[in-house]
């Protein structure tokens, strides 16, 4: 509501303004009885004066009739009809324009005298004199005075028009007299010589060329100064309407606006003055150069139009610049109320949360150590938030001198700068609340640990009284005396009452606390009343003293460590009659002393729990800290050096080889930045109260710190770039701006080492929060920072390789990478290369992706930097999906194998230590087994479908739906067994398989030897190391009765209505002649027979087909092979099991 009613305050402003600005436009006075001044008025309005000279200007030209300037005796403007031949021919419109314009340019008081004419026909015939003054007669438009004729100079002309006009005068009726005369001189005795054009005998200067040409100019100076008046009438009315804006981009854009608006309007009106001085100028210059020279009458009228049309644009000047500096004025303030609201807002924003922050500092502490901690925090706070209390006080300081310099809006700020100063006497007046209560309880814990301090004291100095010098009259009284003196230290360290206490510290006590005062409490009261009976005791012992007897008990001395740990059970042993009342008095102070040891073992775990927050606060702080400072260093050389490079002013020490390079130099450190500031940071700072549960702040972010990849991998490039341009002066100017000590690639390095830091800052973190809740995600944050460092470097290396076709991005993630001797044990190939091979070593670098592992050769590292990184040359790459591994090789732990399409290529790679080694077969085990899985999952996937929709046999020896039944219960108990194996790998296969090879498949052995730990996703048993090494040779698959899964459909049976379908389920009945097997389609219920080469085909050879020899066959152990068949995409892949024979 306040705004607008401002809206609407500012609006009726304008609104008194503009009528001032009208009137001041059309405040001129339209006096008659001033000729000039009708003069200039009726040039300056246009329905007055329907003919401007630039309109009949052609017209004019023709100089049948002109306006010299002359005037007659009474002042009587003089009009001249020259001598014109072609006058009879003249147009009647033209004859009409150039009459009603020359009548129309005296003053109205001078036309009204009346107009002398002067019809010069000297030179003419009486006949065209005639026709001249009937065609003047008819069409003169004006009042006329008179009319002078000069007639033809001829004698017959002349004796002719005497006669002629004595007896036609009645044809020349005229409300004025006709006057003929023979001569110039006649004519003189009517118009004065100086009124009278050379032409006609007379003196007066008169150019028909310039007269046209002033007249002219003076009419279109009038149309200029009249156009300005109304441009500026009505761009007064656009800013008198408008409405004023309710930001600060629209106010200032507004403001901007209307300046650019008013600037063009000034420089119109400064070019019209210049018009006007110049037309002033040309109409006196011939005074200015002859001072004896007289203007005429028409020469005067003009110089007073144009003085009156200058003064009136003087006049229209003033009134805008009047106005302009009104609305100029209401738009500054409006523009100032807008950025003062802005600031308020942003400023309250910021108090805010400046109040929800300080409105968190309600812990009073549990300790001397905490409290004091909280103090430093709250100091610490309270310095950070006097930057946003400053700007508030200066706000509400700005909003004060809006008030005192009578702002429109005044009614809107008064209420904002009292919330401001309101909030900050709050703020001041609650943060010293805060510390009040903080320093009272900083007191009141220096109180207890006195006390406690005090207790532990007395307690040591009763467990480091010797018993046996206790049991002399000299050692009691020496004991007593002790304990006197340490009691009455006791005046100033312990707390005398509670109550008291109570009241004292009545507005800091909690429950905690104040559970704490009453176990503290209760310990002094407890160590009292043991010193109360210790001194009964001795004084006994010093009163009546007895044969003393040879103690049994232990020293004290000898294991009492220290005044904080109480005390062990001490017996004394006095005379008979008195030994058993002082070993129940022992054995209840043994209990007391035992009671207050757990207590203060109770406090010392407390205070080592202080400790580790203490350490924990610590370690978020400087994570904070140093997470402000890196966002402030970010900024300050994307503001100081990034954004510098797209400077104008800057461009010209830029050369030209650096331009357009600022994504190389700088990388992604903008994206950075961003998260940095507008998100992680904010993150963190809400866990400053809670730092064991930062590594939760680190997991919810943890993928954007991926971008940290992308920054590293350009790291290569901007440092080379800065190499070369590191002393351009651009960098040294920037530098020399921003004061920094160190140039821009030190800061350039800082993302590196940021994200470096992570690790150790949580590693630290961890340390003190074993026990507290966050631990585990304080581990997990740690995992995963280490995980991205890995990356990174791991990112670094791809990048160096070279000679690669294809796209690396292509081959999937990039799992490990390391250096390694490799051997070569290839089946095909020249043999010596073949026998070499097996003895020299390579030395590659491998490159591990979920889909490919790349072999590269190390390149010698060069130049300096990131330059001295190596480079990666490319030599050749193995497909995963065709990949296997034998994880031991005999004679060295830190081989192991990888071998290729069924050992064709088998590389032998030695590891540089044995972990390293176990690193890398653990990774590929887990490629190889995560291939196998999803092909797996999808053969049984299908498998599973089509069985399901089966149609019913066409005859069988038993139901249909036994059958149905029992084949699913086998397909299950199948899919439980693959379930349970742990074979890793899977399979790529062509829809066919090639002559002498079968599909490929997995195996693995369940009683193999260690040394036959072989791993593959394509692996052949004929090839495979465990089928080498065992002896186990293998031949073609031979097939069996049974039943199986169909993997390619076949039309070409014996039968020409037998065909099998992909996924279909027969059953191999029995083996006939010329290699034929008779098959039943379980899925159709149709029979036929099927070549058996065709049904390798069809079903799988024994590379594809699933087998268990029974316990029966005699074998020392009973072997499970698995097969997994798969396109590259799984769609196409299906899996074949053969039934379990019994």
């Amino acid at each position: 509501m306040a705004q607008r009613r401002h809206l609407r305050e500012g609006h009726e402003s304008h609104s008194r303004i503009l009528p001032r600005f009208i009137q001041i436009l059309h405040g001129r006075r339209h006096s008659r009885n001033n000729p000039r001044q009708i003069c200039s008025d009726e040039i300056m309005h246009q329905d007055i004066i329907p003919l401007y000279a630039a309109d009949i200007q052609d017209q004019l030209k023709k100089q049948f009739a002109y306006l010299s300037g002359g005037r007659g005796g009474d002042g009587c403007p003089v009009i001249t009809f020259p001598d014109y031949p072609a006058f009879s021919e003249i147009p009647e419109k033209e004859f009409q324009n150039v009459l009603t314009y020359l009548t129309s340019i005296p003053s109205l008081r001078d036309a009204g005298i009346g107009f002398i004419l002067v019809i010069d026909r000297r030179q003419d015939k009486w006949t065209s004199v005639k026709a001249s003054i009937l065609r003047i007669a008819a069409s003169f438009p004006g009042n006329l005075q008179l009319v002078l004729v000069l007639r033809p100079t001829g004698f017959f002309h002349r004796a002719l028009s005497d006669i002629a006009f004595k007896f036609n005068k009645d044809e020349f009726k005229m409300k004025v007299p006709i006057i003929m005369l023979g001569s110039v001189s006649e004519l003189q005795g009517y118009i004065d010589k100086t009124q009278l054009t050379e032409d006609l005998g007379g003196t007066l200067d008169y150019c028909h060329h310039r007269w046209l040409s002033r007249r002219t100019a003076i009419e279109g100076f009038a149309q200029k100064v009249k156009q300005t008046a109304q441009i500026l009438q009505s761009f007064g009315t656009e800013l008198a309407e408008t409405e004023l804006p309710n930001d600060v981009q629209s106010t200032s854009s507004l403001l901007a606006t209307h300046t650019e608006k008013k600037d063009k309007m000034k420089e119109d009106i400064r070019l019209a003055v210049e018009q006007g001085d110049d037309i002033l100028g040309s109409i006196t210059k011939p005074v200015t150069e002859n001072p004896e020279y007289k203007l005429n009458q028409d020469q005067l009228d003009n110089q007073t139009t144009v003085e009156r049309l200058l003064a009136q644009l003087h006049e229209t000047e003033t009134a805008f610049d009047e106005f302009w500096i009104k609305h100029q004025q209401k738009l500054e303030q409006c523009l100032r109320l807008r950025n003062f609201e802005q600031n308020f807002r942003e400023v309250k924003a910021a108090l805010d949360i400046v109040f929800e922050r300080l409105s968190a500092f309600t812990d009073v502490g549990n300790s001397c150590s905490h409290a004091e901690h909280i103090l430093k925090d709250l100091a610490s706070f309270e310095e950070k938030s006097c930057e946003t209390i400053a700007k508030a006080r200066m706000l509400a300081s700005e909003g004060d001198a809006f008030i005192q310099s009578s702002h429109y809006a005044v009614d809107s700020i008064i209420p904002k700068c009292s919330e401001l100063l309101h909030l900050c006497d709050a703020f001041t007046t609650e943060t010293e609340r805060r510390r009040n209560l903080l320093n009272k309880s900083l007191e009141l814990h220096g109180l207890l640990e006195k006390s406690m301090k005090w207790c532990d004291e007395g307690i040591y100095l009763l467990a480091s009284q010797p018993v046996d010098k206790c049991q002399s009259q000299d050692g009691a009284e020496s004991a007593l005396q002790e304990i006197e003196k340490f009691l009455d230290t006791g005046a100033g360290n312990k707390i005398k009452e509670l109550n008291k206490l109570y009241r004292e510290y009545a507005h800091i006590l909690n429950e905690d606390l104040k559970e704490h005062v009453q176990k503290v409490f209760q310990k002094q009261e407890s160590m009292e009343e043991m010193f109360q009976k210790r001194q009964v005791s001795l004084k006994k012992l010093a009163a009546k003293q007895t044969r003393p007897v040879q103690p049994v008990a232990p020293r004290p001395e000898a294991f009492i460590k220290s005044p904080c740990t109480s005390p062990s059970l001490q017996r004394e042993f006095v005379s008979n009659s008195e030994s058993s009342a002082l070993r129940r008095v022992n054995c209840r102070r043994g209990k007391s002393e035992m009671t207050e040891l757990h207590q203060s073992r109770g406090g010392s775990t407390m205070d080592d729990e202080e400790n580790l927050a203490v350490l924990r606060q610590h370690v978020i702080n400087e994570l904070i800290e140093t997470e402000r400072a890196y966002v402030e260093e970010l900024l300050c050389v994307l503001e100081g050096y990034a954004a510098e490079m797209d400077n104008p002013l800057m461009a010209h020490l830029i050369s030209p080889e650096l331009q357009n390079k600022k994504d190389i130099l700088f990388g992604n450190m903008e994206e950075i930045y961003h998260f940095h500031n507008r998100i992680f940071l904010r993150e963190l700072e809400n866990y400053i109260e809670y730092p064991e549960l930062v590594g939760r702040c680190f997991l919810e972010q943890m993928e954007d710190f991926q971008i940290y990849e992308k920054y590293c991998q350009n790291k290569p490039r901007s440092e080379s770039l800065w190499r070369q341009f590191s002393d351009s002066a651009f960098f040294q100017e920037c530098q020399r701006k921003l004061d920094h000590k160190l140039s821009l690639d030190s800061y350039l390095l800082k993302p590196v080492q940021r994200i470096t830091k992570y690790q150790l800052l949580l590693k630290e973190m961890l340390k003190y929060s074993k026990n507290c809740e966050g631990a585990e995600d304080l581990q997990e944050a740690l995992t995963s920072i280490l995980g991205i460092l890995k990356a990174v470097n791991d990112s670094m290396h791809q990048i160096a390789i070279t000679g690669y076709d294809g796209n690396l991005n292509e081959l999937g993630k990039l799992l490990m990478q390391g250096s390694f001797n490799v051997w070569t044990d290839h089946k095909k190939g020249h043999s010596k290369v073949k026998d070499l091979a097996r003895f020299k070593p390579m030395q590659r670098h491998l490159f591990l992706h979920e889909k490919a592992v790349l072999f590269c050769k190390k390149r010698e590292e060069n130049g300096e930097g990131y330059e001295k990184a190596p480079s990666y040359s490319y030599k050749h790459s193995l497909n995963m999906a065709a990949v296997g591994i034998t994880e031991n090789v005999k004679g060295d732990a830190k081989k192991f194998e990888i071998w290729y399409n069924a050992r064709e290529e088998v590389y032998i790679i030695q590891a540089p230590t044995p972990e390293v080694k176990a690193t890398w077969v653990n990774e590929i085990r887990k490629v190889l087994t995560s291939q196998l899985q999803a092909c797996r999952e999808a053969s049984q996937h299908r498998t599973l479908e089509q069985t399901q929709s089966l149609p019913l046999p066409g005859s069988s020896c038993s139901s249909p739906s036994r059958n149905n039944i029992r084949n699913t219960r086998k397909m299950e108990e199948k899919k439980a067994d693959l379930t349970s194996l742990e074979v890793y790998g899977t399979a790529v296969a062509p829809k066919y398989p090639e002559k002498g090879k079968g599909w490929a498949k997995t195996s693995h052995s369940l009683d193999a030897s260690e040394e036959n730990d072989g791993w593959s996703s394509a692996e052949d048993p004929l090839n495979s190391s465990d089928a080498e090494e065992e002896g186990g040779g293998g031949g073609e698959m031979k097939l069996t009765p049974g039943k199986y899964t169909v993997v390619t459909d076949y039309e070409k049976g014996v039968s020409e209505e037998f065909t099998v379908k992909s996924g279909d389920l027969v059953q191999l009945i029995h083996e006939g002649e010329d290699g034929l097997w008779y098959v039943k389609n379980l899925s159709t219920g149709k029979e036929g027979w099927i070549p058996a080469n065709n049904l390798l085909m069809l079903i799988g050879n024994s590379k594809s087909a699933q087998s268990l020899s029974s316990s029966e066959s005699g074998t020392a152990s009973s072997t499970l092979s698995t097969s997994s068949s798969c396109s590259d995409s799984c769609n196409a892949s299906s899996t074949s099991f053969s039934d379990i024979k019994g």
